[in-house]
């Protein structure tokens, strides 16, 4: 697990200065606080930091061939790592390491760009082919691992982190107007936008590729294909289900560090939680974390697994004394606007699990493999409604649902009153945007009243929800499920949840790891016909019929909970001055109009509407701002 970055300037004949590659990579030191590696050829520098996970002495980067002709950087890990080396050995490729990271060069020096679909692993890399001057960017399927470039007259920069293309002198901050545009809707700025124009993100999957005389190219290497489907008996697809994901578990605790895992509660980190303490002679370490309002902590389930696994247990709460430190922290480590608000608690955890182990395992897209959450659900059912007239479904039931009152006590996810209130948002979206259907923050109507003039009339016609579609209609998938779950995949997963986790854990220098998103269990889930993944009112199907024997009863039983945080509870009380602070302090004035801002935190603070999603988004994006003038 590493930082990477690099800078390949357009003149062949101008060297990269190494006091300016040493101040970029500087820049993520948290990324890799054991060691960094430099590489100079031409036009070209890379560099790394290493936070040591596999051989400690010996995987020093970077990393070269045989001759030294091919050179690597990479940020990650390849669980499959062995097996290559095995083939390899077979084809007379010499191994001067026991690092995963060696490979890479082996493999590309055997296969070109073909070895990318036999990796198994998280990661982005750099690779330099000396002898014909190209340069390799890859990422991994599922975007575990990011990887930010910018490109213009000077060349090539990239970087694992926004921060260390913005350390280069002639990187502007310049706000991208679209970027913001989809982050008040999302939450997230969608790949392979950033905040900042000019920066872009490689997506998942993709590989960027600069070779003597060539332009830029920009190509997928890969798409998660979920046809034709298995025809597997209940049994099978059990038996199938339990060996594919205890693999994925033992691939997955290969480490020469200390290892434990993020315990929630939840059916995913328990079954993970479960195959570790089956594949290993010592007490897991589990790591939770849960707050002082008790409706929204899991922490007596996760004491549950804990208990029954005999692990090491280590539990945490998130004090409200805690927000103003956590909040600057998440904003610092995302560089941007960043609005889902499970990153304050899972920043925290990080930090207090990273005092005891240096590799956790979590539970991360258990529900987007096999179809978790309720919203999979409700998008079939609710289709009869969806088409009623509008004036029912856009008129009279939003009129309705807004006399409710909401619970401020219970997390969105079950609080039934905050489900009626999205009906109107349900059936004014495409189907092929679940996402925005159940989750936006504002919706387009929302944002355009909320800009400035001339911003009304710039982005009028960008309406969010079109991204999804584009992955829901490029989906290799044929029912609303398994292209909802492509398109979930493709922007949820890798634009919040997976940026998520690798920001928050590695701004305190702890790998995460997620054996769900395994390349062999992904690729098999997706493949399963719809009743093993959906039955009744009841997600993740196969998940609980495999594995249920391994939790305990309550555990078993439960329903979908979210990583819940009472932000709204929190803005009109511990936070109710700070955030005023911040969102009128004229920071957004440039984009945003003050009197439609301030009635919005009137009305939360009142209690008369729950606004505590749209306020979020708006005070981490003026956190942004105030770190950006």
């Amino acid at each position: 697990m590493c930082g990477i970055c690099g800078i390949l300037h357009r003149d062949p004949q101008r060297p990269v200065a190494p006091e300016l590659l040493q101040r970029l990579n500087a820049t993520m030191t948290h990324r890799g606080p054991d060691s960094d590696g430099f590489f100079f050829q031409a036009n070209l520098g890379m560099a790394m930091r290493r936070l040591a996970i596999i051989d400690l002495n010996g995987g020093t980067q970077p990393i070269f061939n045989e001759d030294g002709s091919v050179a690597v950087v990479l940020n990650g890990e390849i669980y499959n790592f062995q097996q290559l080396r095995a083939e390899l050995r077979t084809f007379g490729h010499r191994f001067a390491t026991r690092s995963d990271t060696e490979v890479l060069v082996h493999a590309y020096e055997q296969w070109g760009d073909a070895m990318l679909p036999r990796i198994n692993g998280m990661f982005a890399f750099a690779l330099w082919d000396g002898p014909r001057r190209r340069l390799l960017l890859a990422r991994d399927r599922m975007g575990e691992k990011p990887l930010y470039w910018h490109d213009s007259a000077h060349g090539l920069v990239w970087g694992s982190e926004a921060k260390v293309l913005l350390a280069a002198p002639w990187i502007e901050r310049r706000l991208d107007p679209l970027a913001l545009h989809h982050y008040l809707t999302l939450q997230y700025t969608p790949d392979p936008l950033t905040i900042y124009a000019g920066i872009q993100q490689l997506p998942a999957a993709h590989k960027l590729v600069v070779e003597a005389g060539q332009p830029l190219q920009v190509e997928r290497w890969w798409q998660l294909n979920f046809e034709p489907k298995w025809h597997l008996s209940e049994g099978e697809a059990i038996e199938q289900a339990r060996t594919l994901l205890s693999a994925a578990v033992e691939r997955q605790l290969v480490s020469d560090v200390p290892l434990g895992a993020f315990l929630s509660g939840g059916i995913d980190s328990s079954i993970i939680v479960a195959l570790m303490a089956e594949r290993t002679s010592t007490p897991v370490r589990t790591f939770s974390i849960g707050f002082v309002e008790r409706h929204f902590s899991e922490t007596p389930f996760a004491r549950q697994v804990a208990e029954r696994y005999a692990t090491n247990h280590y539990e945490f709460i998130f004090r409200p004394t805690d927000l103003v430190r956590v909040i600057e922290g998440v904003a610092a480590a995302v560089d941007e606007p960043f609005a889902d608000p499970a990153a304050l608690p899972l920043y925290e955890l990080a930090h207090q699990t990273r005092r005891h182990v240096t590799v956790a395992l979590s539970g991360d897209g258990g529900d987007e493999t096999l179809a978790g959450y309720r919203r999979y659900i409700l998008d079939g059912w609710l289709q009869p409604y969806s088409a009623l007239p509008a004036v029912v479904t856009q008129r009279l039931v939003p009129a309705f649902t807004n006399l409710l009152p909401e619970p401020w006590w219970l997390p969105e996810d079950r609080n039934p009153i905050t489900g009626l209130k999205r009906l109107g948002q349900f059936s004014a979206t495409t189907p092929k945007a679940s996402l925005i259907r159940w989750g936006a923050y504002f919706n387009h109507a929302e944002k355009l009243e909320l800009y400035q003039t001339e911003w009304q009339a710039h982005l009028a016609s960008c309406d969010s929800a079109a991204l999804l579609a584009a992955s829901y209609d490029s989906a290799l998938a044929h029912s609303l499920l398994d292209r909802t779950l492509a398109a979930d995949h493709a922007t949820y997963l890798a634009g919040d949840l997976l940026p998520k986790t690798d920001r928050t854990t590695m701004a305190a220098s702890l790998e995460a790891r997620a054996p769900f998103l395994d390349a062999e269990w992904v690729t098999w889930t997706a493949r399963l016909p719809t009743h093993y993944k959906i039955r009744g009112n009841q997600g993740k199907w196969l998940l609980k019929a495999a594995f249920s024997d391994k939790l305990p009863p309550a555990i078993a039983a439960r329903g979908k909970q979210g990583f819940g945080v009472p932000v709204s509870y929190w803005l009109r009380n511990e936070l109710r001055n700070w955030a005023g602070e911040r969102l009128f302090s004229g920071v957004l004035d440039a984009w945003l109009r003050p009197p439609v801002v301030r009635n919005l935190f009137e009305e939360h603070c009142a209690g008369r509407v729950n606004h505590g999603k749209k306020l979020w988004a708006l005070v981490m994006l003026a956190v942004w701002g105030e770190g950006q003038i």
